[in-house]
């Protein structure tokens, strides 16, 4: 902001300032207690805005005129959120990229999780509007796995080409891959993690590393989608929005609705993130009323119910977690098998 406005505004909205575990999400101001504890100067910091108003104006940006209002602010997984329309408390979206990023709306007030997951601003558009929080679980490696098969083995030549591939075989062959290629993520949280194939036979081909591959990113989002149930107190029948890069591959969206037990809706356009924010814009600049008007913009485009068989995917369910178990550091997996898991 500072930068597209020529110097003139030091500001940033909600959701970029909830990252810097500076501001305290239940006024939206930036915590005195953190910054004496993190040694921050209240000074050096930027105005905290909303998500949709005037903010300030272009000056001095090669290749834009001057005057333009920039009135949309938000970061990356709370503008997809909003790309998505997920306007509800309960609605829930999962971007693929080269992690995986589940964010739910828990509505007005922030609620910390229970089961391994950060409590983050989903926006606030304007100073008269109601925050709005979001749930958020976060897998470090899904479309980066793909991207390994590609580069580190050398089993793909384009990363499009893994769900014909993973097409021809009807399963894994009991095949497991937790790419904890760079520790794990949320719920499990353990950076000394590391990746493992586990299963393998001599009738172990790729096409089965690459439906083991898809089901892994399956399973790490219904890791999260689990988690948030429990925390949400939701039971199954929810329905969760795709977008990212992956969401394009339809065998991935078929194990993702199976795995997790939910309704995935997918958009004309996967690229919400850039939607969120056009959409901020717009309400920001006035040119639409309100949220109601902004519902349209995220219709799907097609859905896959939860399929498979109950005791196929309770196996396949059972399966991935004792993979993870493995996966785990020494301390990690010690903990887990105190605690019975």
């Amino acid at each position: 902001m500072h930068r597209l406005t020529g110097g003139a505004a030091h500001v940033t909205d909600v959701t970029n300032a909830s990252r810097t575990l500076l501001l305290d999400l239940g006024t939206l101001a930036w915590s005195a207690p953190m910054l004496e504890l993190l040694r921050v100067p209240a000074s050096m910091l930027p105005k905290v805005v909303g998500c949709a108003e005037e903010v300030g104006q272009t000056a001095g940006v090669p290749g834009l005129p001057d005057g333009i209002p920039i009135t949309g602010l938000a970061g990356d997984q709370q503008s997809a959120l909003f790309g998505q329309a997920c306007f509800d408390e309960g609605d829930v979206k999962c971007t693929y990229g080269t992690g995986a990023f589940v964010l739910m709306n828990v509505g007005a007030t922030p609620k910390p999780s229970k089961h391994g997951l950060l409590t983050t601003a989903a926006w606030k558009l304007d100073a008269k509007s109601p925050a709005v929080y979001a749930l958020e679980g976060s897998a470090f490696v899904a479309g980066a796995a793909v991207q390994w098969l590609r580069d580190g083995l050398g089993l793909l030549e384009k990363a499009a080409d893994i769900e014909a591939l993973a097409r021809g075989v009807a399963d894994s062959g009991g095949v497991y891959f937790v790419p904890a290629l760079a520790g794990l993520g949320a719920p499990y949280w353990d950076a000394e993690a590391r990746g493992l194939i586990t299963g393998i036979t001599r009738g172990t081909t790729k096409a089965h590393l690459a439906r083991a591959t898809l089901e892994a990113i399956a399973h790490e989002v219904a890791d999260l989608v689990e988690a948030m149930m429990a925390d949400a107190a939701l039971g199954h029948g929810m329905r969760m929005r795709v977008d990212g890069g992956a969401s394009a591959n339809v065998l991935l969206l078929e194990l993702q609705a199976a795995y997790a037990r939910v309704r995935v809706e997918r958009p004309r356009d996967i690229e919400t993130t850039a939607r969120g924010a056009a959409m901020l814009a717009a309400l920001g600049a006035g040119w639409v009323p309100g949220l109601e008007e902004l519902r349209s913009w995220s219709a799907p485009e097609r859905a896959f119910e939860p399929g498979g068989e109950s005791a196929v995917v309770d196996e396949a369910r059972r399966g991935w977690r004792a993979a993870v178990a493995r996966a785990l550091s020494p301390s990690r997996g010690s903990e887990r098998a105190r605690a019975g898991a």
